[in-house]
């Protein structure tokens, strides 16, 4: 990574994937201004369709909170569509994206490394699904900066970042006006005072069981538009939800979320050793950290 940052006190850590592109100096002032980056071309046409492939292999009868081989569907209301967890599991196309090179140094880099990790491994992903939504389906508006949640927070010190948690979300097809995008607050990722919609809705209670939520209407909230294959890179600090879809078809996306090492997995799932077995050793490394159990064959 570049070492002519003039205000950084101390350099910033090596790249993770010396092969993988490096954010540069208007990619770190972007994040650090607004919270998130639109990564536009990430993943290939083949890749996109790839991924596609895979998903289409699993039954939309597969009920909430049932499994399809190691991939499972959430126990989350309708109205948010059907997420489909541990979607690395789903097949190789998904794998590759556990270290892809074109964002895994921005991921690392946004991180950052505490001393202890590097002897661990630097990252840990806490969380990976797939996420279809049809026509009337949203997620409200949530987190922000003014939440104090280790976590998810934002944090920069002394020319390093020191993110909790850094989402990547991908775009399977493309996702524009009426497609139910994705919705952000820029800057909201420090924020310190609460924003008053989450006031009207209840303090923090803003995942309405009735489907009437979305993040539509709240002021400073603007739509992020992709094509298949361009993705956003957000602190989970950051406030975000979704517009509700109102074109027919579906949204397609999914999201993986990195940690720092020390990190644990948000539902307590384990990676099979069948995909251990195929992953390199870095990818390795990021998805066996942190989680609660010997992974073991499903």
């Amino acid at each position: 990574m570049q070492s002519h940052y003039p205000d950084h006190h101390i350099p910033p850590p090596a790249v993770d994937r010396p092969d993988a592109t490096v954010p540069g100096d208007l990619d770190e002032y972007l994040f650090d201004l607004q919270g998130f980056l639109v990564l536009r071309n990430v993943l290939s046409k083949a890749e996109v369709g790839a991924c596609n492939a895979c998903v289409d292999l699993i039954p939309r009868s597969v009920p909430r909170n049932g499994w399809f081989g190691r991939v499972h569907r959430e126990n989350h209301p309708e109205h948010r569509g059907i997420s489909y967890q541990q979607i690395y599991e789903a097949g190789a196309p998904f794998e590759r994206l556990i270290d892809h090179p074109g964002y895994i140094n921005y991921v690392s880099r946004f991180i950052g490394h505490d001393s202890f990790d590097r002897s661990q491994g630097p990252l840990f992903i806490d969380e990976n699904f797939y996420n279809i939504r049809g026509p009337g389906e949203s997620i409200p508006i949530h987190s922000g900066g003014h939440r104090l949640c280790k976590r998810t927070r934002y944090d920069y010190h002394n020319g390093q970042f020191g993110c909790g948690q850094i989402n990547v979300l991908f775009a399977f097809n493309d996702i524009g006006p009426g497609d139910g995008a994705t919705m952000v607050i820029p800057a909201s990722h420090k924020a310190n005072i609460t924003h008053p919609e989450f006031k009207r809705l209840n303090g923090q209670n803003v995942w309405g069981e009735d489907g009437g939520n979305s993040a539509e209407g709240v002021a400073g909230a603007i739509e992020v538009h992709l094509k298949a294959g361009d993705a956003i890179l957000f602190v989970d600090a950051l406030c975000h939800g979704s517009a509700r879809r109102t074109n027919t078809g579906d949204r397609r996306i999914a999201v993986f979320r990195y940690g720092s090492a020390w990190n644990r997995t948000r539902f307590g799932y384990e990676p099979s050793a069948e995909l251990l077995a195929r992953l390199n050793p870095f990818a390795r490394s990021i998805v066996t950290l942190g989680t609660r159990l010997v992974p073991t064959a499903g």
